[in-house]
């Protein structure tokens, strides 16, 4: 039957003969098997016995089968098939709860998938599956690694905003280096599509009291800040419907912020937030009650009540005056060098004495700064006023729910490893905002997760940037819809918590998870290879709280990237699975120079489906190299 099926479907392409590697290639898409051009090409070039440049019907048949019949589809197909021809609803029922742990299996769901994959109509009418539409299934979305309830927002949206993870990025407007590389548009469209709710805009006076956005300081190209706020007006709900925050380093004068509040009101309308939701409000509102709303995150002067009392007041021409203290990115660089900080009972004290004299609290700063803000800027500031981080013990007595802190990425990894637990009592009050050092000219970025790993709502990256920091980014957005907010484990969120990433956990309740490593499917072949080969291994990395880390390594399969074996397992225990990230790299061993890198795949832990599972692979900026995967069987345990 399968034979006269595939005849059905293939006849009419060799009716005036033989056929081209051209016409191959589409007639592998008419059968709906996906391919890398690159190895069919010298799969081809094999099976071309006569070395023509064109194919019989049979070579042709050769080569289907080498790329659609993988023998590890097969040895399962076999082993739930009676008559190892055809599955009946029961055998496929049968495998989905065994091996793919689906629950509430019944024979409608099996019927259901019958009825999508299998291409043989005959087989279909009698309610059975062939090999052609089992392994159709196995290479479908529906049997991909990511579980699919996933895909779509499944969390509690009603917290407030303090208990997510915000999608976040810094410098947004570049998409090179910091320095001399331009400045463009589609450094927010990308960053919006990627599910960012947190921009950055930096902000400067410009020609013809038109403010511009650029790296201040730096050769970096200029753009018009009412060109941007239009395209994020375009774009900012095009991948999720919560809230986008505007996070603006505003360099302008007041003449020219009151440019920017004419350009964000007119722009935005309704949906920029200017006002409270409640009237006397003492905390922070939730995504669902900001969905399609714009805030504005920036200094401010005065209090809520205030601002509320101006509504609809005349704001032109009036400005404020605010004295802050100033600590350079670089300072902080530099004290970083001068040894640790005080343990934190000592630092405690030092700040309960400093403030007892009238200081702020540790650490002093040297430079004030007299900062003038157009109170029609001011105003627009709601939930987001921007406070610089003194200490976690003035925050505790002085500072207010809608105040946020940034703090540089040194500092806040010092705060993470001597005071971590403070530093997860702050982040359940405030949104904390960690962004790279200023050292960073290259764009680079520093490790997102040890800022998870204490509650950091706000964790900035350079989104044009690839590399492992994207990946985690990335893998860890997937969740929750790719809405660009994750609530925070209830760990995090909890004012009386005692969690601690760096120390071990007493009530843990760790997860056992063992994943055996069985096949590539179709890998992308080495830069350096001449054919379609490469030297293949996979590195499967956990990425977590400290003592969750872990990395392991199958071994190297020579000269084959179209369909290695390791049929390797590996197991890991997970103690914190909620913080806890799983990732897998494909890589060419070189001897001389190093790995190659070749795709990989990063998303949470507890985002994974259990059974036999495809891993879909992407390339170090991001990109999908289907149907380049790797064929893993997950099993875990908590």
């Amino acid at each position: 039957m399968e034979n006269k099926w595939f005849l059905s479907m293939v006849r009419d392409d060799f009716k005036y003969g033989k056929i081209t590697l051209e016409k191959t290639l589409k007639l592998l898409e008419k059968l709906d098997i996906r391919c890398n051009t690159i190895h069919v090409k010298y799969i081809f070039k094999d099976n071309d016995r006569l070395k023509q440049g064109r194919i019989t019907i049979e070579e042709f048949r050769t080569i289907y089968r080498i790329i659609a019949h993988r023998e590890e589809i097969i040895e399962i197909f076999n082993t739930y098939s009676e008559n190892r021809k055809f599955l009946f609803e029961k055998n496929l029922a049968q495998f989905l709860t065994q091996e793919q742990y689906t629950l509430d299996i019944n024979k409608s769901i099996a019927s259901e998938i019958i009825q999508k994959y299998e291409p043989i109509e005959e087989v279909k009418q009698a309610h059975q599956m062939s090999f052609e539409g089992f392994t159709r299934y196995m290479d479908s979305s529906e049997c991909l690694l990511f579980n699919n309830k996933y895909e779509s927002v499944y969390q509690d949206m009603t917290h407030p905003l303090s208990d997510y993870f915000i999608s976040s990025s810094h410098n947004t407007y570049l998409i090179s280096d910091q320095l001399v590389g331009p400045s463009d548009l589609w450094g927010y469209v990308s960053a919006l599509v990627k599910g960012c709710r947190c921009l950055e805009i930096d902000c400067w006076d410009g020609s013809q009291n038109e403010p511009v956005v650029y790296h201040g300081y730096t050769f970096t190209s200029k753009l018009l800040f009412k060109t941007v706020i239009r395209a994020i007006h375009k774009y900012a709900f095009i991948t999720s419907d919560y809230p986008v925050v505007l996070s603006l380093e505003n360099h302008c004068s007041p003449s020219q912020q009151e440019v920017m509040a004419d350009n964000l009101q007119s722009t935005f309308g309704d949906a920029l937030l200017s006002d409270t939701l409640d009237d006397f409000p003492d905390k922070l509102p939730s995504p669902e009650a900001l969905k399609f709303k714009i805030l504005v995150r920036n200094k401010k002067i005065g209090t809520l009540r205030e601002t509320r009392e101006r509504r609809g007041s005349d704001k032109h021409g009036q400005v404020e005056e605010c004295e802050e203290e100033e600590e350079a990115e670089q300072e902080e660089e530099e004290n970083e060098a001068k040894g640790p900080e005080p343990s934190d009972a000592f630092q405690d004290d030092l700040e309960k004495e400093a403030e007892s004299k009238g200081a702020v609290g540790i650490p002093l700063f040297k430079k004030k700064a007299k900062l003038k803000i157009a109170t029609a800027l001011s105003d627009l500031v709601i939930y987001t006023k921007i406070e610089k981080f003194r200490s976690f013990h003035h925050s505790r007595l002085y500072q207010q729910f809608n105040e946020s802190n940034s703090i540089g990425e040194s500092q806040a990894r010092k705060l993470s490893k001597l005071r971590a637990n403070e530093f997860i009592l702050h982040t359940t009050k405030f949104i904390t905002r960690i962004y790279p050092k200023a050292t960073r000219a290259d764009s680079s970025n520093f490790n997102p997760q040890e800022f998870w790993n204490v509650g950091c709502q706000m964790v900035a990256l350079n989104f044009q940037t690839p590399g492992l920091p994207m990946d985690l980014q990335n893998g860890k957005f997937l969740d929750n819809g790719g809405s660009g907010y994750i609530l925070k484990p209830h760990f995090l969120r909890d004012s009386k918590t005692k969690f601690n990433p760096n120390k071990a956990l007493m009530d843990s309740n760790p997860v056992i998870l063992m994943i055996r490593l069985i096949s590539g499917i179709q890998l992308p072949p080495s830069y350096h290879s001449s054919s379609n080969k490469a030297d293949t291994l996979v590195i499967i990395e956990i990425l977590g709280v400290p003592n969750d880390q872990m990395k392991q390594q199958s071994r190297v399969i020579k000269k084959n990237a179209f369909s290695p074996r390791w049929n390797e397992t590996f197991t890991f225990i997970i103690q914190v699975p909620e913080l806890a990230l799983i990732r897998f790299v494909v890589e060419n061993q070189g001897l001389i120079a190093g790995n190659e890198f070749l795709g990989q795949y990063t998303l949470p832990v507890l985002c994974m489906n259990k059974g036999y599972r495809r891993v879909p692979l992407f390339s170090k900026t991001g990109e999908s190299l289907e149907p380049a995967s790797l064929f893993i069987y997950v099993w875990y345990v908590r």
